[in-house]
């Protein structure tokens, strides 16, 4: 039981002893455990010395009483749990180099197609949980093998300082239950983005190994079982990447309000969401491509007007770019 703290079979037992009795001389020890007396003296050492068991003053020193387990067992703990963590880096970098030395040879080892829902789930979560930085997320309607109300191991990733960035397209938005689960993320550290659609599925981890499912398998009305593949470090990965980081600055940041809910996401206009004729006009010439200053020509106003109106128009619309600004116009129907 005490393996991992660095304590032998033999050594527990003489301590599970002590904590029973309280304190016992050497004689006692071999009587009661069936020691030889010398080998009870180099156990009794040992734990003495790995800070188990202690001399109490004033007997010459011939008995042995145990420090609390509380006391003596959690520094070992600790050092038991530094030194596994540092043999996990160890296996990962060797399992990296082996699959590293195994790329450059066949060149199979760069995709691994994985098939069935539960296989799928069962690696996602590997991965997730192997994670050092980030996990990067590409969210569309319909899942495949891993549903975003089932993703509990973001909270506890999100917890110990991974990062989480997700961009979810609108269809996936509008199942039901999705805008709360969205928000509860966000409350938790997620950075959402939302996009009209999304080419495919997939999540990026740590930059170096992607997920994406190749076929959606029965629930989506395919043949067969749900198949993915596992992506390293490849330019296959780098293009799963820069698609990634091109859709990001597209989308739409997602926010939550004061109460915890996702803003922005319904459709309605909130305070003051109506807009002004000039404004609506303003928005048009945007849409339409106009540059600044022919808009300020046709409205008769300043440049400097002109761009101060479109960053108010931004801000109300929750977007950081013209293009985000555009594409909230259209889903909130300002135009129409």
């Amino acid at each position: 039981m005490l393996e991992i703290a660095g304590i032998g079979a033999a050594e527990e037992r003489i301590y599970r002893l002590l904590v029973e009795v309280r304190n016992a001389d050497v004689d006692e020890i071999v009587q009661r455990l069936h020691l030889r007396e010398n080998e009870a003296a180099l156990l009794l050492s040992s734990l003495h010395d790995k800070g188990l068991v202690e001399r109490p003053p004033g007997d010459g020193g011939t008995r042995y009483v145990p420090v609390p387990p509380d006391v003596a067992l959690q520094p070992l703990l600790a050092r038991g749990q530094e030194a596994l963590e540092g043999a996990r880096r160890g296996v990962e970098q060797l399992t990296e180099e082996y699959r590293a030395g195994g790329r450059c040879h066949d060149a199979g080892q760069l995709v691994e197609v994985i098939t069935g829902g539960g296989a799928i789930r069962r690696r996602l979560r590997t991965l997730a949980y192997g994670a050092r930085s980030d996990l990067r997320w590409f969210c569309k309607a319909d899942p495949v093998a891993l549903r975003a109300q089932d993703n509990t191991e973001e909270f506890e990733l999100l917890a110990q300082g991974i990062r989480y960035e997700a961009i979810y397209e609108r269809a996936c938005l509008e199942e039901p239950g999705m805008v709360d689960n969205v928000a509860q993320g966000i409350r938790a550290g997620e950075t959402a983005r939302a996009t009209s659609t999304l080419p495919v599925r997939m999540v990026i981890i740590d930059s170096s190994v992607a997920v994406c499912p190749l076929m959606p398998g029965k629930a989506s009305g395919a043949r067969g079982e749900p198949t993915a593949a596992v992506i390293r470090s490849s330019t296959l990965l780098d293009a799963l990447i820069a698609l990634f980081d091109i859709q990001w600055a597209a989308g739409t940041p997602l926010h939550v309000t004061e109460e915890g809910e996702l803003a922005d996401f319904a459709g309605g206009m909130g305070p003051g969401g109506s807009l002004a004729d000039d404004e609506r006009y303003l928005l048009s010439l945007v849409v339409a491509g106009v540059a600044d200053k022919a808009i300020a020509t046709q409205l008769g106003v300043s440049h400097r007007t002109v761009q101060r109106r479109i960053t108010a128009l931004m801000q109300r619309a929750g977007a950081t770019t013209r293009t985000q600004l555009v594409w909230q116009a259209a889903r909130r129907g300002w135009l129409s």
